[in-house]
């Protein structure tokens, strides 16, 4: 029967790979035309991926966590065919293969990779052997059991080595990537002084690992959490930070906002302190143009941004995402605080795409609702600076001779150091808050 290769296709936006955050569909499957049958994650945002045709699935040709390009087959179709008549016609060494030790005909064999941690412990705990079956997947993927780092197991795979056969010679018997180079001709056989009668694998290894390793659980770092940490890094290995910091009086700012709140609420909306914040950033902004810009390392070129798209972090399940308010200044308050709600919560739910995340000039980072003084946020590159808005509480303030009890908020900038010196931030800081603190100076801006 004619077979269909599924592609990862070009999402656009500049999009060159994507990683495999979860199969929606398993060898066996029918599916329909447009039926998603994976989500993939590109930049920070998850996107389900529907097959062009109809057909059984005949074959996934990656695995979950896998990062590959556009253009790159993702599963093989069969047109045509049955799910039963596709499981009959599996090779005859994956049918063979025993249905406790190995994964079946219609499931994949990484799959028995992603069980969860637990199960994987109270196999541990009672030293049970767990066999591989290379028919289907070679070499096989490692067993939670085996001890070695995320570096390690990849080398393994690349070297197409079995590290479950490996006799790791680290610290509680975990398997050193010069274990795995020393493993013989990278053919998966036990490394040297290891019986050759006996696989490894079949040898409880309660005995030399580490009590500790029953009370861990490990889990993949992919999705948005791996995309974060990429970020992250890269960021603070290319970005010289610093921060700077300080309180503002917040009595008028919060008296405003419970006026807004009432109005607000008939419109439908909700009013908190963001918008007003990124009003008066925005005003701030311009004054010190230098924050609303980036650093176009390849062309070494400073880049003024004549717009004004205010990023904002929103804490969600599966990590933090920063959605992107366009074109802020040319929007109002209660504009700004309906953008804010429905970009949240399809940030929470999942549902947002590239686009609503791209294109930030500069970002607004707010635990305030969750608690905490100061901070000291990473930028979020190419931008050149983060603003940091904390939680608002009481504080006797001295004034004409008398402790007056204020609200105040604490603010932090951090800045790229390679085009903000410390006293231009000093600067633009103080002109920041002298905007949150002055109501009259705010709602002039807001016009």
């Amino acid at each position: 029967m004619a077979t269909k290769e599924v592609k990862l296709p070009d999402i656009g936006e500049g999009v060159t790979e994507g990683e495999i955050v979860k199969w929606l569909v398993k060898v066996g499957d029918s599916v329909k035309a447009d039926q998603p049958i994976a989500e993939v994650m590109t930049d920070k945002a998850t996107v389900e991926v529907p097959s062009p045709v109809a057909g059984v699935v005949k074959e996934l040709k990656a695995k979950e966590g896998d990062v590959i390009p556009i253009e790159t087959t993702l599963l093989v179709l069969e047109a045509g065919a049955s799910a039963a008549a596709t499981t009959a016609s599996a090779p005859a060494k994956t049918q063979s293969a025993p249905a406790s030790k190995a994964p079946s005909a219609s499931t994949p064999a990484f799959a028995a990779a992603s069980s969860k941690p637990s199960n994987v412990a109270s196999s541990m705990a009672s030293g049970a052997a767990v066999s591989h079956s290379s028919a289907e997947l070679y070499p096989p993927a490692a067993e939670a059991r085996v001890l070695a780092t995320p570096a390690t197991r990849r080398l393994a795979r690349e070297m197409g080595v079995d590290i479950n056969v490996i006799n790791g010679t680290g610290l509680a018997g975990r398997v050193t990537r010069d274990d795995v180079a020393k493993s013989k001709g990278g053919t998966g056989a036990v490394a040297a002084g290891a019986p050759s009668w006996a696989p490894i694998s079949n040898v409880p290894r309660m005995a030399y690992a580490s009590t500790q390793a029953n009370a861990e659980e490990r889990v993949p770092l992919r999705g948005i959490r791996r995309k974060i940490a990429e970020q992250m890094q890269m960021t603070k290995q290319v970005v010289p930070h610093f921060t700077i910091m300080d309180e503002a009086n917040v009595s008028e700012l919060v008296r405003l906002r419970e006026q807004a709140k009432a109005a607000a609420e008939k419109a439908g909306a909700k009013i908190t302190y963001l918008p007003f914040v990124m009003k008066a950033l925005i005003s701030t902004l311009r004054e010190f143009p230098m924050f609303n810009a980036s650093i176009d390392d390849q062309a070494g070129e400073i880049v003024y941004k004549k717009y004004f798209n205010i990023g904002f972090a929103a804490d969600t399940p599966n990590g933090l995402l920063v959605p992107v308010i366009k074109n802020a200044d040319q929007k109002s308050v209660l504009e700004i605080s309906r953008e804010i709600v429905e970009l949240a919560t399809k940030a929470r739910e999942g549902k947002i795409g590239l686009e609503d995340m791209k294109g930030a000039t500069i970002t607004i980072t707010n635990i305030g609702s969750v608690g905490g003084s100061y901070a000291t946020p990473i930028i979020n590159h190419p931008e050149v600076a983060i603003i940091g808005m904390y939680k608002i509480d009481w504080k006797p303030v001295y004034k004409d001779g008398v402790f007056v009890p204020t609200q105040v908020m604490n603010f932090s900038a951090t800045c790229d150091h390679r085009l903000i010196d410390g006293a231009v931030a000093a600067n633009f800081l103080k002109a920041f808050l002298r905007r949150i603190e002055n109501v009259g100076q705010l709602v002039l801006d807001m016009v």
